[in-house]
């Protein structure tokens, strides 16, 4: 039996260690998203990740 696209993008997330996650944000914090991820030529996901793990670091400081 063939797995449907859904299936096969879930066991692909599941074995990267991802999920989708939704949030809304005022446009201006979209915006500054997109134009980082252009300027530095990483993915927005990358950029809202990397944006987490300063931020967890300048709290334990």
């Amino acid at each position: 039996m063939a797995q449907s696209r859904v299936d096969i993008q879930q066991k692909s997330d599941d074995k990267r260690g991802v999920r989708a996650k939704s949030y809304k944000l005022p446009v201006s914090i979209i915006e500054l998203i997109e134009a980082l991820s252009k300027e530095t030529g990483t993915p927005q996901s990358a950029v809202i990740s990397k944006a987490v793990e300063l931020l967890a670091e300048s709290l334990k400081k």
